[in-house]
């Protein structure tokens, strides 16, 4: 057996001795004794443990693969990820002032991907286990909200009836203000039998609305989502923000940011999660690559009262991004790319010299590249809010004031 200590949390939130050695589900400061196996630490006893090291609050922790981190206090949780964001600003010649990380309470994700799999006697659903692709059940799981937990029956009941014995379904469930909407993909072939059963069990759970592998079976009302005063009916499976307090959070900070401008882009805008909020008080131009995301948005701007103009252009902004003159009429920009930034768009962006961007980012290592241009065409970064969506995982997301250098506050 080796005894190491543990001096710092990696990206991935396993604990890292000298070497390095890595150790799952340890905290900096502890000493631990363990195996070595080429660079990890397997059969890990903790002998001296950390202060901030508290028992798991989730009785599936163990075995569930849904969380990283129950094994570590709140405040040591967001210490890290606000650390993390720090640590790639400063690797990319950055320093800004990296705000103490917002965090969703318990039990708020109104989100969630599970897996669904037939058994001899039935089936059984749940997430993934720990690096593994055993099903494990989560009846008691203090993540989701109490209305996602209550769905996995019905998960189990669309696995009986239409997934393979080969392979597990993938059900998203998300709350919407008429019932769950479950978008199902990896089943079997859809028929007429399948059709008829799906259908029901779309009935006898209430569901809002169903989908098999990207076909609408059944929609008892519009799954609805408020995006300020505005009602928007997403695409099935659209993204959504993972929970309504961190929506309204990053959706308050984006509007502070651009708050004193008259006309606003929004880039990768998604169904309109800001755009309609910021609609309340200024125009907007959404842009977005996926023309269903479009038309949802738009219908919410037409059915909401006392809006601003808001327009809508369907564009791939990775291959086709708004150039400089399609910038300049803007007062400020808001961006919200996928995990891989916007290399392309930001090098416009760099560019164009709109006064003020607000950048809300799920990747503080793609963040702090996409910053790094806008600071060396000019631009200062005020500030950086973390804000922990996905309490108890090593995922972190973002928002970044960016305003030019002779205009900042």
């Amino acid at each position: 057996m080796t005894t190491v200590t543990i001096e710092r949390m990696g990206q991935q939130g396993d604990g890292i001795a000298p070497g390095p050695i890595y150790a799952p589900m340890t905290l900096p400061g502890e000493v631990v004794t363990g195996k070595v196996d080429g660079t990890h630490l397997t059969d890990i006893r903790i002998v001296t443990p950390s202060p901030d090291r508290v028992s798991p609050p989730c009785s599936h922790f163990r075995s569930c693969g849904g969380c990283q981190l129950q094994h570590a206090s709140g405040d040591l949780v967001a210490d890290w990820k606000r650390e993390v964001v720090a640590g790639y600003l400063k690797h990319a010649g950055l320093e800004a002032d990296v705000r103490p990380t917002i965090t969703s309470p318990a039990q708020s994700r109104r989100r969630a991907s599970f897996a669904a799999r037939r058994t001899k006697k039935g089936a059984m659903a749940g997430f993934h286990g720990r690096k593994s692709d055993t099903i494990v059940q989560v009846p008691n799981c203090i993540l989701i909200t109490p209305t996602l937990r209550t769905a996995l029956p019905m998960c189990e009941d669309l696995a009986v009836a239409g997934a393979s014995r080969k392979a597990a379904l993938s059900i998203t469930v998300t709350e919407s203000d008429t019932g769950p909407d479950v978008a199902v993909t990896g089943g079997k072939p859809l028929d007429g039998t399948l059709r008829i059963t799906l259908a029901a069990l779309c009935e006898q759970h209430r569901l809002a609305r169903l989908t098999w592998d990207g076909e609408l079976i059944g929609m008892r009302a519009p799954p609805g989502q408020s995006m300020g005063t505005a009602r928007v009916v997403p695409p099935a499976g659209a993204f959504l923000q993972a929970t309504e307090h961190g929506q309204q959070t990053l959706t308050d900070l984006v509007c502070s940011i651009v708050s004193s401008a008259k006309s606003v882009v929004d880039l990768f805008a998604g169904c309109g999660t800001f755009a309609l909020p910021l609609a309340e008080t200024v125009e907007v131009h959404a842009v977005e690559g996926d023309s269903d995301m479009m038309i949802a948005l738009d219908a919410g701007w037409r059915q909401a009262a006392g809006l601003k103009r808001v327009t809508t252009e369907t564009r791939d902004l990775f291959r086709r991004p708004l150039l400089p003159d399609e910038l300049a009429r803007f007062d400020a920009v808001v961006i919200d790319p996928p995990r891989a930034g916007a290399v392309a768009q930001m090098a416009e962006l760099a560019r164009a010299q709109v006064p003020v961007i607000a950048h809300v980012s799920c990747n503080p290592q793609t963040f702090a590249r996409d910053a790094e241009t806008l600071c060396n065409a000019g631009y200062l970064l005020d500030w950086v809010q973390p804000v922990d969506q996905f309490r108890w995982s090593t995922h972190v997301e973002l928002v970044g004031a960016f305003r030019l250098a002779h205009i900042a506050a």
